[in-house]
């Protein structure tokens, strides 16, 4: 990360006339970041061989997979519809297929030589563990630039322990999630480059482009890239004009290319701010191509003259989003029917908010935001003091917006304990060079073993779990992430057996029904089929005469009732004498005839008979 002008303005020279430096990197550091892999791979290796299914515990993970199958048996590239989700038509999914395809081709593979099941098995297992590369690769080359070979091994410490309590990278799960940290790490790796070249911004450029594809959780971390970028150009002026420019351009350019080969011609004027659509598109290459002008422009003039170009260019990135996207201004979530909002999103764990978490499971705080809050208090106080401050303004500029995100939806704790470590490494490295030259001072060898201790996440989680076994609790860091017994295949597969159809059925068992079976569901737990959601929610919490006009109207043909599946519950509870809450009290309809199914069945099946 570079500290003053002069650096920058040698940069090149400096990296060009030391053979030693470059080699520095490419030996010992090498077979350190080619370790890391391996015990992280060997810890999700033995994950998946203990997993008792080769598909993620994850909704995310079973739907990816049958989009991948209707793909592999021929459904078009463009063509996103699941058609056997939602009501009549189907529901568009707002997934990318630069993650299906991947994983496809794996399978593809694999099926060169194994059996359909067999390969669809190894694909998924080989995946997630694919990824731990790019993961640990960034995070080391990251911490490399930061502080040298003493930082990228304490980095490297902190990313196994983060990835091997990490469930998004063992075996099953595909998600893109995952993508999504493979490509963040990058991002961090090129943005941290010490000599601001063209090719770490390069790297940074693609990889923010490629983030914005795959899912838009990672927009404002882009944005944030982008700003950081420009706020330094204008800050130094000329020597990092090349790696202005060189980001603007890569950023432009990827999204371009990926909203050229993902988009169908149909959609291009059409505005979604769930996905890569005009919206996003506009604005990013707005951005991108804006700096990169700005830059080419203005780099030899004052500072407040590339100030002014980019308050300029700011205004005109603002001036696209409010005519072409002003709705992505807001959650996209916002808009959602209040009876889901109530019955579905309030109880998806990872959309939880931090005020929810303390209530409902406090042993997560520990794990998902100590190491990031932490490093957010070690970037203001190394900032305070001037202690390599530009490096720590850019990681205070990633790690608070990520805590403020984690804060209202805690899936944005994942990133943040990634980003947290960049800072952290830094800071226990200082300490340990600190201790090794004041041996006789106990004080900061206390201090480097305990900041090494609570900047990694598993630690809390450990400590959470003791505190809840010493409470006599069973709240743990995990708790509520099973599937129940409804969503087993041996639960689903007397479905297998009737004609095809359409399922009502909780919207967690969704996305099994349609891997497990030939039929098509009312609802899984996708924002954008809010039509089929909600004509299920209806069914459950109309009364047993109602529900079954209901359920003739929407052309349902089987029932599926899990008592033991939360939101059926609450709809049992909302309302007492609604078709879920009879069927819970062993009351059948006429018109519900039951499956055969094994004896005291989880998962009850119903026939609807007209």
């Amino acid at each position: 990360m570079t500290l003053s002008d002069h650096d920058l303005r040698n940069a090149e020279p400096r990296a060009n006339a030391s053979p030693k430096t470059k080699r520095a990197w490419t030996h010992e550091p090498r077979v350190a970041v080619i370790l890391a892999i391996l015990i992280v791979a060997i810890a999700s290796v033995v994950a998946g061989i203990r997993a008792t299914d080769y598909v993620g515990a994850d909704n995310d993970d079973a739907m990816r997979l049958v989009e991948i199958r209707d793909f592999l048996a021929g459904q078009g590239w463009f063509d996103m519809m699941q058609y056997r989700l939602g009501l009549d038509g189907g529901t568009l999914m707002h997934w990318s297929r630069l993650v299906d395809l991947p994983i496809a081709g794996l399978i593809a593979l694999f099926g060169l030589f194994l059996t359909p099941e067999a390969s669809e098995a190894a694909a998924l297992f080989l995946w997630p563990i694919l990824l731990i590369v790019p993961v640990v690769i960034g995070v080391a080359k990251a911490c490399w630039n930061i502080g040298g070979r003493q930082s990228m091994m304490i980095g490297l410490v902190l990313i196994v322990l983060s990835l091997i309590s990490n469930v998004r990278f063992q075996p099953g799960n595909i998600d893109h999630h995952n993508v999504q940290l493979a490509l963040i790490a990058l991002l961090v790796a090129g943005l941290t480059d010490p000599l601001g070249r063209k090719s770490g911004h390069a790297l940074a450029g693609v990889t923010a482009g490629l983030a914005v594809a795959v899912g838009v959780e990672t927009t404002p971390l882009v944005a944030i890239a982008g700003i950081v970028v420009a706020l330094r150009w204008a800050w130094h002026g000329e020597p990092m004009e090349g790696a202005a420019r060189t980001f603007g351009l890569s950023l432009a350019a990827t999204v371009a290319a990926v909203f050229l080969a993902t988009t169908p011609p149909r959609l291009y004027a059409m505005v979604t701010c769930d996905n890569l659509s005009l919206g996003f598109f506009a604005i990013a290459t707005a951005g991108g191509l804006a700096l990169s002008l700005s830059a080419r422009c203005t780099s030899r003039r004052s500072r407040r003259a590339r100030l002014l170009a980019l308050a300029a260019s700011g205004a005109a990135v603002a001036a696209v989003t409010v005519s072409i996207a002003p709705q992505c201004l807001q959650n996209p979530l916002a808009s959602l029917d209040p009876l889901l909002k109530t019955l579905w999103l309030e109880r998806v764990q990872e959309a939880q908010s931090i005020v929810q978490m303390v209530q409902t499971m406090p042993s997560y705080l520990g794990f998902g935001f100590a190491a990031g809050t932490i490093a957010i208090i070690v970037c203001l106080v190394r900032i305070w003091r001037n202690e390599r401050r530009e490096p720590h303004l850019v990681f205070l500029a990633l790690c608070l917006p990520t805590l403020a995100i984690s804060m209202l939806q805690i899936r944005g704790t994942t990133f943040l304990n990634v980003l947290s470590i960049f800072p952290l490494s830094l800071a226990v490295s200082d300490l340990r060079t600190r201790a090794h030259r004041e041996p006789r001072k106990i004080g900061v060898e206390l201090a480097f073993a305990g900041l090494m201790l609570v900047s990694i996440p598993s630690v809390w989680a450990v400590a959470s779990a003791a505190v809840a076994k010493i409470a006599g609790t069973d709240d743990t860091v995990m708790a509520g992430m099973e599937q129940g017994a409804c969503v087993a295949r041996d639960a689903i597969t007397p479905l297998t057996h009737e004609p095809a159809g359409v399922v009502a059925a909780p919207s967690n068992l969704g996305a099994s029904i349609l891997r497990f079976t030939h039929h098509s569901v009312l609802t899984a737990p996708y924002h954008r089929n809010q039509a089929g959601m909600l004509a299920e929610l209806n069914i459950g919490l109309a009364s047993t005469e109602t529900a079954k006009d209901l359920l003739i109207r929407d052309g349902v043909t089987l029932l599926a009732f899990c008592a033991e599946d939360g939101q059926t519950s609450l709809i049992a509870e909302r309302a007492p004498d609604g078709l879920y809450a009879t069927l819970g009290k062993g009351f059948i309809p006429a018109y519900l005839q039951p499956v055969a199914t094994p004896e005291d069945p989880a998962l009850k099946i119903f026939r609807v008979i007209p």
